[in-house]
């Protein structure tokens, strides 16, 4: 009795297994059905083409947006190039006169500093990971493809954030003259995108106590590092820094000023007069370790130039400071702007104490804070670019 119900259990388990494997044969039947008819219309109507590559592309975008936002993280530190070459631009000058270009001292400061630290490979040797790295120039020179020099950049090729710039030329010659004449711009290009860079990192984080600070001062903002902790405040005067006064053996000390004097004067903006409001307002509000030491400026070493901040002029000043009596010193930048809203001439300025060491990097990232400078009348706008204007060149025919 017992086998007969289990032969019956058998045959009735094989029923259901054999239904349910032709319902899936019918529902797969269908399914190729309906993706023949789909073919078949498809090779009839270039509507129906049209609508399936579209729904292909769709998902195609989807993945490249997702990529995008998956994009890795450049490598390197701030004001590091890699140059790309072919193997007989080693040997032609090209390298070497870029490599001259992009080495070149940095404005403002006492020791012989190089502006950028520059790698070079051959294109050969540009494998995925050196395609990470933040800034990269691509030399090109080919005479039967280009018949000028001229330059190119892209942005996030590779990585984000990433600049690979390329400079093509018909010959060495060419290619070398062309770099010369446009050193200034070249050096600038990459100096401001490594600014921009750095006023991104601030508008994320930046010291809020040191903003408002100048806020009650002046009715202004500005974006500080978080490592300035110490802020000190005068008449129309503020000071932060990393460190209280200029401590002994102190290893490395960042400071950001912020002054305001009226503006009245046709010569505001000259030489004699700059260093003489900055000694006067140094000497009531920055003193030296001891009674009667002050900061001054260091005459003879001031780089002055006029330029363009926020659409309004600016002076620029790259100079270096020492204590009067006292053995200590650094560089400093300044960038001057005139408040019309009061009729003002309001200064940020950094300046770094760091002895016997490199100080490119740390001066550039407080330099890209003095442009974060928001005055009274800025504050009133609903948008505010802080960044700085990218330098366009542009090539003679």
């Amino acid at each position: 009795m017992k086998q007969f119900f289990l032969k019956v259990c058998i045959v009735l388990l094989a029923l259901t297994v054999t239904v349910s494997c032709g319902n899936s044969r019918k529902g797969e039947q269908s399914t190729a059905d309906g993706a023949q008819t789909e073919t078949n219309a498809s090779s009839k109507s270039g509507n129906a083409r049209k609508v399936k590559k579209s729904k292909k592309s769709d998902i195609s975008i989807g993945r490249s947006k997702k990529k995008s936002i998956l994009t890795p993280t450049s490598a390197g530190s701030p004001y590091e190039i890699l140059m790309v070459a072919n193997e007989d631009d080693f040997h032609n000058g090209a390298v070497d006169s870029l490599y001259a270009v992009l080495t070149d001292d940095l404005a403002g400061v006492a020791q012989s500093e190089p502006c950028f630290k520059v790698s070079r490979i051959t294109k050969n040797n540009l494998s995925k990971t050196l395609r990470l790295c933040r800034n990269i120039v691509i030399i090109k020179i080919d005479p039967a493809t280009y018949t000028s020099c001229k330059f190119k950049f892209s942005r996030d090729v590779y990585a984000a954030p990433q600049i690979v710039m390329t400079i093509q030329a018909p010959n060495a010659l060419k290619f070398n003259n062309f770099v010369m004449e446009n050193h200034d711009a070249i050096i600038e290009f990459f100096t401001r995108a490594e600014l921009n860079r750095q006023i991104d990192q601030l508008r994320e984080d930046h010291q809020p106590n040191i903003r408002e600070a100048v806020k009650k001062a002046f009715g202004s903002e500005i974006w500080a590092p978080t490592e300035l902790t110490r802020i000190k405040t005068g008449r129309n005067f503020v000071w932060a820094a990393s460190q209280d006064r200029f401590p002994k053996n102190v290893e490395q000390n960042l400071n950001i000023v912020v002054y305001s004097y009226p503006y009245r004067h046709s010569n505001t903006f000259t030489e004699a007069y700059f260093v003489h409001k900055r000694d006067s307002v140094m000497k009531a509000n920055v003193p030296g370790p001891k009674e009667g030491q002050y900061m001054m400026t260091t005459k003879g070493f001031n780089l002055i130039s006029d330029e363009t901040v926020h659409g309004k002029y600016a002076q620029v000043v790259r100079g270096l400071w020492n204590i009067k009596g006292y053995d200590m010193g650094g560089p400093f930048v300044s960038v001057s702007r005139v408040d019309e809203k009061y009729q003002r001439v309001v200064v940020a300025e950094a300046f770094v104490y760091y002895p016997n060491q490199p100080k490119r990097n740390i001066l550039k990232k407080l330099e890209a804070a003095l442009y974060t400078l928001r005055l009274p009348d800025e504050l009133d706008l609903e948008k505010f670019n802080y960044k700085l204007d990218e330098i366009l060149i542009t090539p003679e025919d």
